[in-house]
């Protein structure tokens, strides 16, 4: 974690930036009544401003669950299906909100819903960024939020935070802005502590950082881990981070001001993970697991060599060729993941077996790799779920 560089690096990652994704919690977008219409007015014309210096704006928006449980009543949804329910009947008022808002500048808005299979399955993954694209080219303002109406597993803290890291990826964004009802990540809790100080500029988001996050809100899912957590996995992608408060005008300018001194900035990777890479470490959701031996674990982790069947020992899950697997060491430990060549039935028969070999058993032979080092990350110790990986 460091301050001292911001003068240094801040106006050279600004003055660059030529597309910006911009989430909002439910925590800026609501309140007990439901949606607050001027503040998403408030949030709009800032949008608007930064787009008329040129400057392409993705936004994932949160709030749908917020706006449908004041629609059916103000109960809380407690089951997976009244979520769903809530969300399908919010997501309608959310959007009907935002073109409203959007309209007062002649801005077309788009709705993206998008959800973890979108996003980890490869064809749809760039189906999306076509669709973004293209709604960027016919100067539409896309609004994503994750589909919480048929979601399951992934209606869970801090959901938004990290899609909207996600998102900056797929977008292949320069910045991703998070605003939030605090001012940035801070030395102490800034509602609890007069005491406390902003950090306004984080080098890297290691536990240290962590540590100095605290909880969530009533209203939102995430707090400040959770966007810490989303800004590590932005800039693993190259990608900076500002966390702000978003809850006065003009912090988006201020935010893209290299003058001005806003929120906290988490600086992207100087070893910036390719985006491919990236969508492997991040983004898929592994369906399998090679367990390997010492020597498989030192040639990929620190010789940067591709994992061949000799050097795995067990086999486990159901996947096919090209899914994403797990690659854990001896002792269980997950050290790296990456695409598997072969399906789990053939993987196990020629797991142990030199490359030589593989063409005997299995009848073809798609390489002496069972996990090639081009479709391989290398994962930190306590795995990619932490935002943390490199390139092989």
């Amino acid at each position: 974690m460091a301050e001292t560089r911001q003068i240094d690096v801040k106006p050279a990652l600004l003055r660059r930036v030529r597309h910006v994704v911009v989430k909002m919690g439910s925590s800026l977008l609501a309140g007990p009544a439901g949606l607050d219409p001027a503040a998403l007015a408030r949030l709009a014309a800032d949008i608007a401003a930064i787009r008329a210096r040129d400057i392409a704006v993705t936004v994932v928006s949160s709030g749908a669950i917020a706006a449908g449980r004041t629609i059916l009543g103000g109960a809380e949804p407690r089951t997976i299906p009244e979520r769903q329910a809530t969300a399908s009947v919010g997501q309608i008022q959310l959007m009907a909100e935002w073109q409203k808002a959007f309209a007062a500048h002649g801005i077309v808005v788009a709705q993206i819903l998008l959800d973890a299979d979108d996003l980890a399955n490869r064809r749809r993954y760039l189906n999306a960024e076509h669709a973004l694209a293209t709604l960027h080219a016919r100067r539409a303002l896309p609004i994503v939020n994750e589909n919480d109406t048929v979601s399951v597993d992934e209606l869970k803290f801090g959901d938004n935070d990290n899609l909207s890291a996600l998102v900056a990826s797929l977008a292949g964004a320069d910045l991703l802005v998070i605003l939030s009802d605090v001012g940035g990540l801070h030395t102490e809790n800034p509602a609890t502590s007069p005491d406390a100080r902003r950090i306004p500029v984080v080098e890297r988001v290691e536990s240290a950082t962590l540590e100095l996050a605290s909880g969530g809100n009533a209203l939102g899912t995430g707090g400040m881990r959770s966007k810490l957590l989303a800004a590590r996995k932005a800039a693993a992608a190259g990608i900076a981070a500002v966390i702000a408060d978003g809850r006065t005008s003009g912090t988006l300018g201020d935010v893209l001001d290299p003058r001005s001194d806003v929120g906290t900035l988490v600086l992207p990777l100087a070893d910036r993970l390719a985006r491919r890479k990236h969508w492997i470490a991040f983004t898929v959701k592994p369906k399998g697991t090679l367990r390997c031996d010492a020597g498989a674990v030192a040639a990929v982790a620190e010789r940067g060599r591709s994992l061949l069947p000799s050097g795995v020992f067990e086999v486990s899950g159901r996947f096919e060729s090209g899914d994403c697997v797990r690659l854990v060491g001896p002792d269980g430990q997950e050290f790296a993941r990456g695409l598997v060549s072969y399906r789990a039935s053939e993987a196990a028969r020629i797991a142990g077996r030199k490359s030589s070999e593989v063409e005997q058993i299995l009848g073809y032979k798609m390489g002496d790799a069972i996990v090639h080092r081009n479709d391989l990350v290398v994962t930190a110790a306590e795995g990619a779920e932490r935002g943390e990986a490199r390139s092989a």
